[in-house]
């Protein structure tokens, strides 16, 4: 049992560090936003969109708060307001 609580003592005190984990990875970009797709139409977000900085994958939702993603194959650019 005393071998087990340093180790013990030590994965608890590793949980905190993931108490204030915030996506950074994640742009937020206030919209709503125009994006111009790779077949020559657009589609149009309902409010913010969010963008991957390693990946450049938008995320929006359409006019029926449905959600969507992007991967930068699918789209050309994207314009917000």
């Amino acid at each position: 049992m005393k071998k087990c609580l340093p180790l013990f003592i030590l994965v608890m005190s590793g949980c905190s560090l993931f108490e204030d984990t915030r996506l950074v990875d994640v742009k937020e970009i206030n919209g709503p936003c125009t994006i111009g797709l790779t077949d020559g139409s657009s589609v149009i977000s309902n409010g913010n969109i969010e963008i991957s900085k390693t990946t450049l994958t938008i995320t929006y939702r359409d006019e029926a708060n449905k959600l969507w993603s992007l991967v930068k194959n699918d789209y050309t650019s994207y314009t917000c307001q």
